[in-house]
């Protein structure tokens, strides 16, 4: 099973990042809208990683 790790930073000004490794596809979803909340996104910027695990999904889903 590969690793997978949270990073969140927060600046000097309130701003948080939050870094997710290891995780792909709906899995990545879940977990960001877990950590996020009600509060609001600025911007949003998915991985490679995020769509290869939504084609891998897909594949098994049609099988």
């Amino acid at each position: 099973m590969k690793e997978k790790t949270i990073t969140i930073t927060i600046d000097e000004r309130g701003n948080s990042t939050l870094d997710l490794n290891g995780f792909a596809g709906q899995g990545c979803e879940k977990v960001f809208d877990d950590f996020r909340g009600g509060d609001m996104v600025k911007m949003e910027r998915k991985k490679p990683a995020y769509y290869t695990g939504r084609v891998i999904e897909q594949e098994k889903s049609q099988r």
